[in-house]
Order: C-alpha cells, then sequence, then structure tokens
C-alpha cells in the first residue's frame, strides 16, 4: 500500500458534543449529533490532510454505568466494571463518527478507509492520583449502599453536596499509547483513524509485563495531547463548545483570544482565567503537545474548523 504524504492533525472531540443535552441521549440524537461533527472533520480531509480522531466519553460511560447498575437492582446481574464500560464507549462512539465519517466520504467520492481501534493507554500505578480520587462517576447513592460497595468492592465514595453518594475514581496521567506502533501504521496507509476513546482504558503494568485494566478515568485532551506528540502531528486541535477561547469568561470584560503564545498561555492559566474542568485541562493539554515539539495548536468549535485552518476564526497557540 502506497505510504501517506499527507499533513497529520490530530483532533479532540467532546464525549459532550455527541449528546447535546438530557432531552438528546437517545443513539439516533447521538448519531446525528456525530454526522454534523463528521461533515466538518470530512472538510478538512477533503483539504489534503490525514486525521487521527480522538474523543471523549464521560456521558456515555455514565449511560453504561447506570445501565450497568439498574440491571445489577432488578435483575441481579454482575455489574460491568469500569475499564470495560470504556471499552465498550469506544465501540460505540467509534462506530457512529466511522459511519457517519465513511458516508460523508462516501458522498464526496474521497477513497479513504475509516477504522476504530479499541486503544488502551498506560498510566502509572503509583500515580498520586491514585492516591486521592477525584472524578464522580455512576449513580446517586444512599449513605449504607454507598458504604456497603465501599467495603464489599473496595470503592472510594464521597457525599455528594446533599444529592447523595457516587463513587469516586483517579484521573491519571497518560504515559503511553499501547496500541501506537498500529495507529501510526494505519495513518501512514492513509486510514482515517479514530482512537484513544474517552482517553483511552486505563491500563497498569503489572511488573511481569502484563497488562491489566484499572478503574480510572483518562482525560481525553491529555491523551490526543500525548498521541499528537508520538505520531509527530503537524497540528493539534481540540473541537469544543466554543468558537475561540476568552479571558474573563463569562464577565462583562470578557476578552477573546485569537493568539497566544506558550508563556502567554502559562500565565493566563496562572492568573486563573481557566475554569478546572473546562478550559484549562485543554489548554494544558495544547501546552504539552508543543512544549514536546508540536508545531501549532488550534481551540476552536466543530462548525468553525475550517474557517479557523484558514486563519480567520479560532485560538492559536504557537511555541
Amino acid at each position: 500500500m502506497k505510504m501517506s504524504r499527507k499533513k497529520t492533525a490530530v483532533i479532540a472531540i467532546g464525549g459532550n458534543s455527541l449528546i447535546k443535552d438530557n432531552a438528546h441521549q437517545k443513539i439516533e440524537d447521538q448519531y446525528q449529533a456525530a454526522k454534523e461533527t463528521c461533515y466538518h472533520i470530512a472538510d478538512m480531509i477533503e483539504a489534503g490532510w490525514n486525521v487521527a480522531i480522538g474523543h471523549g466519553n464521560g456521558p456515555q460511560v455514565g449511560l453504561i454505568l447506570r445501565q450497568s447498575e439498574v440491571a445489577a437492582k432488578v435483575e441481579h446481574l454482575p455489574e460491568t466494571p469500569l475499564d470495560v464500560c470504556g471499552a465498550e464507549s469506544q465501540g460505540l462512539i467509534g462506530y457512529l463518527l466511522q459511519q457517519n465519517l465513511q458516508n460523508e466520504l462516501f458522498r464526496r467520492k474521497i477513497h479513504q478507509n475509516v477504522a476504530t481501534v479499541i486503544t488502551q493507554v498506560l498510566v502509572d500505578k503509583n500515580d498520586p492520583a491514585f492516591q486521592h480520587p477525584t472524578k464522580p462517576i455512576g449513580g446517586f447513592m444512599t449513605e449504607e449502599e454507598a458504604k456497603r460497595k465501599a467495603e464489599e468492592l473496595g470503592w472510594t465514595v464521597v457525599e455528594d453536596a446533599g444529592r447523595g453518594w457516587r463513587r469516586v475514581v483517579a484521573s491519571p496521567d497518560p504515559k503511553e499509547v499501547v496500541e501506537l506502533d498500529t495507529i501510526k501504521a494505519l495513518i501512514e496507509a492513509g486510514v482515517i483513524v479514530i482512537t484513544v476513546g474517552g482517553g483511552g482504558i486505563p491500563v497498569i503494568d503489572k511488573g511481569d509485563g502484563d497488562y491489566v485494566g484499572i478503574a480510572a478515568v483518562i482525560d481525553k485532551d491529555f491523551a490526543s495531547s500525548l498521541l499528537a506528540q508520538e505520531i509527530n502531528a503537524d497540528i493539534f486541535i481540540i473541537s469544543t463548545a466554543v468558537e475561540k477561547v476568552a479571558l474573563n469568561y463569562g464577565k462583562p470584560n470578557e476578552k477573546l483570544i485569537d493568539r497566544m503564545t506558550v508563556a502567554e498561555a502559562k500565565q493566563y492559566i496562572q492568573e486563573g482565567h481557566f475554569a478546572k474542568g473546562s478550559m484549562l485541562p485543554k489548554v494544558q493539554a495544547c501546552i504539552r503537545y508543543l512544549e514536546a515539539g508540536g508545531k501549532e495548536a488550534l481551540i476552536t468549535s466543530p462548525e468553525n474548523i475550517g474557517r479557523a485552518l484558514r486563519g480567520e476564526t479560532g485560538t492559536w497557540i504557537v511555541p
């Protein structure tokens, strides 16, 4: 097969971009949202880019966990481990993106294949995050149920702002994309790859060379950034809900950013401009990519990717 000489982009899209709100959680709704996102990614491919797509999976894993919890209570079926829920979500979201993108490319008479790789991501079993789990997952429980789960299953549980008790897990740093060689081979062959879904399935090295899944959640922006570093991507793009990153977001003195250097981005972080659960990890992921030798990073909304690549919008972060 002829090797590709196109420029390569890694695009990270949010799991929330597939579930727009609580009224649109059905698979049909997610399929339609994926179709809209894939239309904009197809524009990039038509413009001559090779693309690797990373994606979030927070809402989808939440639904899979709830289905498992309900099935355990009603039918007494065994609950699904979190790493397996992550794998299920990779297959689900990969299918929605893969079919929609392949259909769109076919309509445009672009002869490129699309493939989803069920991807494991290695984390350090001694990562400090495991000592202080903070990521809430699954449904709410009574205090009695939560404490029983903690005793029987070793869960870490916390009381959540008076709404009930929830399980929390660690969010360790991604260290290595396990299927990297496979992903590289597919990209070099011109295949559009959907990978590191939900930040990847977190696995640890037991110490004897064997990998085993672990209950954790990896930030999809950090995992996609790591992928961009490891394949030497020409650009790293984070597709999110906003057209541009803002300083003083939501305040009267809000200011949109067209371009910032790594040094400026670090200064804005220090000044507290980016929220922990939303824009902060996105900017940090871009910094990681650039400090590892990346050329340029872009944060914008899906419908503005094409315009941003023409220099018309988006927030660009450069070394």
